[in-house]
């Protein structure tokens, strides 16, 4: 089958599943931290814009109990993805357990339009003005009004921040356009870091991006504004296609390679029907459309609605591109030699263009992809170990 035809599929079954509804009954992020025996808090957010986020708190852990003025960190989940990405491989494994064990204070959070926040103030998400949003509000509204709720809950200043993908990609619209929030960021770990988008190596993407308008027009037309919710089906399929026990199980996995890059060994595929409960969470159509336009332009800039529109809001013909110099906070860039998605050679020119760049930190693994940050069997010998000790070394540095 060629990618063509693999891309049209795809687009038929998010036609398919956008009225689908969140699976009933289906254990949250809450649920499952309970269920591996830590402490669990829900805290509900409004953004500046409206936009109503469910985010969670763990406090301790079975070996670290809660106590009052823990370093705070903060994690943010990819496109598509939700806050359960970072507890789906369980205790001893997962980043937001290895976290609460050594001591910290761990906040997850959900942007607009994920399983746990599609709520708005004045409606709901079946309407079309709700998922009127891409990454740029994501790091203009979402990501500050989740900072300050953990910084004021846990009555501290400042934290550290991890992101994955677009949680990188978020963070660095929060910092260069809302410069104010470097001074409340100890540390930023960037996972994959998603900015510049020109050496992109997925062929998917590749193939899809210079079709961006049309199959946004399409789309639009359609009345479709979801890409890939969380449904019972999607679930239902992953359970029965990609169990142990299933002759497709080798396709799920390869699935995922063509998007992220192939790494076969890092992959439990055991667990790939819990993840597929859980992911994809949901995002809007311009979500994507705003990344197509990255790998198009090669440039790390606002979105593109066309000359006229463009004349009006930004008052130039193109998209200003955000000012990475004015980040100060220090940015850790943790990459893969395998990504397809965070090409090597664009992480190497974020890294170059950040006000505070901290250093590049190549996973040690020639094989490591997009999604090993997050599924990666080795990723806690191979990465979060590594993590978590420069966070308590750049800690103790700063209060000292």
């Amino acid at each position: 089958m060629s990618l063509l035809r693999v891309a049209s599929f795809l687009i038929y079954a998010v036609l398919r599943c956008v009225t689908t509804q969140s699976i009933p009954g289906q254990a949250t992020t809450a649920d499952l931290v309970v269920s591996s025996g830590y402490p669990v808090e829900q805290h509900s957010v409004v953004t500046e814009d409206g936009y109503v986020l469910s985010i969670f708190r763990i406090p301790g852990s079975p070996v670290s109990p809660p106590i009052e003025g823990k370093p705070v960190v903060f994690l943010q989940h990819g496109i598509l993805c939700s806050s359960t990405d970072w507890i789906i491989m369980g205790p001893g494994s997962s980043m937001a357990y290895l976290l609460a064990d050594a001591g910290f204070d761990v906040w997850l959070g959900n942007a607009r339009g994920n399983t746990y926040s599609r709520q708005h103030i004045s409606g709901d998400s079946s309407t079309a003005d709700f998922w009127n949003f891409s990454w740029h509000e994501i790091g203009m509204y979402d990501l500050p009004a989740m900072i300050d709720t953990a910084l004021a809950k846990a009555q501290i200043e400042t934290l550290h921040y991890i992101g994955h993908s677009q949680g990188t990609t978020a963070f660095f619209v929060m910092a260069s356009l809302r410069p104010e929030y470097n001074q409340k960021i100890r540390t930023m770990q960037a996972f994959s870091p998603v900015a510049f988008m020109g050496n992109l190596k997925s062929p998917f993407v590749r193939t899809m991006a210079p079709f961006v308008n049309q199959i946004e027009w399409i789309m639009r037309m359609l009345g479709v504004n979801e890409f890939l919710p969380n449904s019972e089906m999607l679930a239902l399929g992953g359970q029965k296609a990609c169990n142990d026990a299933s002759s497709f199980q080798g396709i799920c996995a390869n699935v995922l390679f063509l998007i992220a890059g192939f790494n076969s060994d890092q992959l439990n595929r055991t667990i790939l029907p819990a993840i597929l409960q859980h992911t994809p969470a949901g995002a809007s159509v311009t979500q994507f459309v705003h990344y197509a336009q990255s790998v198009n332009s090669g440039r790390f800039r606002q979105f593109d609605y066309g000359m006229l529109l463009n004349l009006r809001r930004y008052g130039s013909i193109v998209p200003p591109s955000y000012p990475l110099q004015q980040i100060s906070a220090p940015v850790f860039l943790h990459y893969g030699e395998n990504d397809w998605l965070a090409a090597v050679s664009d992480v190497q020119q974020l890294e170059r263009q950040l006000g505070n760049s901290a250093g590049l930190f190549r996973v040690p693994n020639d094989r490591w992809n997009h999604l090993d940050f997050t599924y990666g069997s080795e990723a806690r010998s191979l990465l979060y170990e590594r993590v978590i000790d420069l966070i308590r070394r750049w800690n103790d540095f700063i209060v000292k």
